[in-house]
């Protein structure tokens, strides 16, 4: 039964991806108060009840159903991003039309910057200043993203997992529209100074990430992965 303390929220992205958010729950902690999101998520199917399982290598899956899905949760956050119906891959290992990542952790999360050093090689520590906890909340969503996006389970984040570029956090908007972003009207297409890009072996995978209340998150995808209309969730 949805929890009336709980908000849930589900809406597409500007790179096509479609994410549901469930907030709240205030009254609930720890694997409890997760427990009790991802019943909100799963009781917020168009249909019917949906069931998430989970792949060998820790992949999650919706029982049923083709599409590939990526989860992540925080203390007052569970989201859940979804690519459109791929029947012809095989969603528990890596797949250019099947390949995504979500992560998300709060903007001010300070003890980050004490093991920045862990999860950012020694040319990455450059990206973000030692005392800028956004920027460094920032990229490690970036790899923890990147590293889901992969389904390669002992990838190491510094060395396997390179950032070539961070993104600019935008808004939780939908669709792009210049306004939103601080940008002319008449600027019809996100430029992509916007989109970040990372490494892994010898893939590429795009960036985006966006600020939804106290939370960055960020997706990371492959620029061939399948991806929603404007509308299409």
């Amino acid at each position: 039964m949805n929890d009336p303390d709980f908000i849930y929220w589900r809406h597409p992205t500007v790179p096509g991806i479609k994410v549901e958010e469930v907030t709240g729950g205030d009254i609930y902690k720890g694997e409890v108060w997760r427990e009790m999101a991802l019943q909100v998520y799963c009781e917020n199917g168009r249909e019917a009840y949906r069931e998430v399982g989970h792949y060998p290598n820790g992949a999650p899956f919706l029982y049923g159903e083709a599409s590939r899905i990526s989860i992540t949760h925080c203390e007052g956050l569970l989201a859940v991003a979804t690519l459109p119906p791929t029947p012809e891959v095989e969603l528990s290992s890596f797949s250019q039309r099947a390949a995504m990542g979500i992560d998300a952790e709060r903007r001010n999360r300070a003890q980050v910057l004490k093991v920045r050093g862990r999860f950012l090689s020694e040319d990455e520590l450059s990206l973000a200043d030692a005392d800028d906890v956004e920027a460094n909340v920032l990229a490690w969503t970036v790899k923890e993203a990147a590293y889901k996006a992969m389904l390669s389970p002992g990838l190491d984040f510094r060395k396997d997992i390179r950032i070539v570029k961070m993104p600019v956090p935008g808004p939780a908007v939908p669709v792009f529209r210049g306004a939103d972003f601080g940008l002319p009207d008449n600027v019809k297409e996100i430029p992509e100074e916007f989109f970040g890009e990372v490494r892994v072996g010898g893939e590429i995978l795009k960036v985006w990430s966006y600020l939804s209340d106290d939370f960055i998150v960020t997706l990371c995808y492959s620029p061939r992965c399948a991806k929603f209309g404007k509308t299409g969730v």
